[in-house]
C-alpha cells in the first residue's frame, strides 16, 4: 500500500512542473498579467502589392486631342464629333520626366505629372504615382484615335461625365 505522504511529492513536482510550463507559454503570448517580460508582437503590415503595368504606354497618348464630355452613351458618336471640333484649341497631353504624361487632376487648375497603371482585372487607370485611387481616371476606352476616361471620385464622375479625347490631326 502507498502511503498518501509518498504519493503527494511526484503529484506536488508535477503539478510545479505544469505550472512552470504554463507561464512559460504565457510569456511567449505577450505576458500574463505582467508575468512573461515580453513585448506583445506587432502586427506587420502587409507587403504592398507590386505595380501592375498598363498595357497603354505614356507615348501612346502623348499629343494633340481635341476634348468633349458625354453622360448618357447613346451620345458617345456625337461627343467625338463635338471633340475632333475642338482641335482648334487642342487640350495637350504631354510626356512626363520620368516617364508618365502631363495631365490636370479632377479640379485642379495646374496639369501634373500622372503615371499610368494597369490593374489584375487588366484595366488601365491614368493618375498619381502611387496605388490606384479616387483621383485616378480609369480608361474606358482607346483605339488610338479615340480615348475615353472616367473618373473614380463619384462627384468628379458625375460632374465631367466619360471624358472623350479625340486625336488632331498633326496640322491642327
Amino acid at each position: 500500500m502507498i502511503s498518501s505522504r509518498n504519493a503527494r511529492a511526484p503529484l506536488n513536482l508535477g503539478m510545479a512542473c505544469l505550472m512552470a510550463l504554463g507561464l512559460g507559454a504565457c510569456g511567449s503570448f505577450g505576458g500574463f498579467g505582467g508575468f512573461g517580460g515580453s513585448q506583445p508582437a506587432e502586427m506587420a503590415e502587409p507587403a504592398p502589392l507590386p505595380e501592375v503595368p498598363a498595357t497603354i504606354r505614356a507615348d501612346e497618348i502623348v499629343g494633340r486631342w481635341g476634348l468633349a464630355s458625354f453622360q448618357n452613351p447613346a451620345d458617345r458618336a456625337r461627343t467625338e464629333k463635338a471633340a475632333l471640333s475642338q482641335c482648334r484649341n487642342p487640350y495637350v497631353i504631354g510626356a512626363g520626366s520620368s516617364g508618365g504624361v502631363i495631365m490636370h487632376l479632377a479640379d485642379q487648375a495646374t496639369p501634373q505629372e500622372l503615371r499610368l497603371k494597369g490593374s489584375a482585372g487588366g484595366k488601365n487607370y491614368i493618375g498619381p504615382a502611387g496605388p490606384i485611387g479616387e483621383q485616378d481616371r480609369e480608361i474606358v476606352s482607346f483605339d488610338g484615335r479615340v480615348l475615353v476616361t472616367r473618373f473614380l471620385d463619384k462627384d468628379a464622375a458625375v460632374r465631367y461625365g466619360n471624358m472623350v479625347y479625340v486625336r488632331c490631326s498633326p496640322r491642327a
